[in-house]
């Protein structure tokens, strides 16, 4: 049976820790690093796991996770020195590149991956890619993981990355943004702020779950959607003032932000 270790014990690796114990991974087979003891005792109680702060004892596990931020990645490589041939490593650090991470850790399976932060909740989109040293069993146990905590979306470029970031590594805050706004909207028209929130929240939910089921989102919207009615009046204001050209324009900015980052 695989040993994971976790380098970092934040909210994210908190999130697929949980995940994994719910999935079957025994928490004997988790061991968590992380330099704050308060920390480190709560991912004890909360998870059963074992956890230290000595970087080092991560050489043991088979797979390794980097749940730090990136500007920590180089030290904590520097803090490994056994060889790492045979493991597997998986980032979840954001913009830290393969090319980068084989530079700190050497000729090792890599996985680099785009998580959000629905994944706190089990409900993760998760962007994956691998470098030429993983193998198919590799894969597949990062892949496992991931589901742990949500769903994975495995792409065969690692600048796909970016277009990840633009669509669900960023697009929760989207959402919050037109959550706030038709609730703003809302108590304009005369409805008070809580009952517009529970409005929209249960709106949103409702949506998304319809969606879920398969339909294409365009017959969705075309079935509530009747011919000079209400919605198709706020549809046509909505298109009018370049509703699409903004998110268009928004994701883009985006990916572009993720590409510029990356690379320094």
């Amino acid at each position: 049976m695989e040993n994971i270790a976790f380098i970092g014990g934040g909210n994210m690796a908190s999130a697929i820790i949980g995940g994994l114990v719910a999935s079957g991974w025994g928490p004997s087979r988790i061991t968590v690093i992380d330099p704050i003891a308060e920390q480190r005792k709560w991912l004890e109680h909360e998870h059963g796991v074992h956890t230290t702060g000595d970087v080092a004892s991560a050489e043991q596990a088979d797979i390794i996770v980097l749940a730090v931020k990136p500007q920590v990645i180089a030290a904590v490589a520097a803090q490994l020195d056994a060889d790492l041939s045979g493991k597997l490593i998986i980032s979840i650090a954001a913009g830290v590149t393969i090319a980068a991470l084989e530079g700190h850790f050497g000729p090792v399976a890599i996985a680099r991956t785009m998580p959000n932060t629905p994944a706190l909740l089990g409900l993760g989109a998760t962007g994956l890619f691998v470098n030429a040293r993983t193998s198919e069993a590799h894969l597949m146990t990062a892949q496992s993981i991931i589901e742990a905590f949500g769903i994975c979306v495995t792409v065969d470029r690692e600048e796909l990355l970016d277009a990840v970031t633009a669509v669900s590594g960023s697009g929760p805050a989207y959402y919050f943004l037109m959550i706030e706004e038709m609730i703003r909207a809302g108590t304009a028209l005369g409805l008070s702020e809580q009952d517009a929130k529970a409005l929209t929240l249960q709106t949103a939910l409702g949506a998304a779950t319809m969606a879920m089921q398969g339909d294409a989102p365009e017959d969705l919207r075309a079935r509530v959607t009747s011919p000079n009615g209400t919605t198709h009046a706020a549809i046509v204001s909505m298109q009018e003032n370049g509703f699409g050209n903004v998110i268009a324009k928004a994701m883009t900015a985006c990916k572009n932000r993720a590409v510029e980052l990356g690379q320094s």
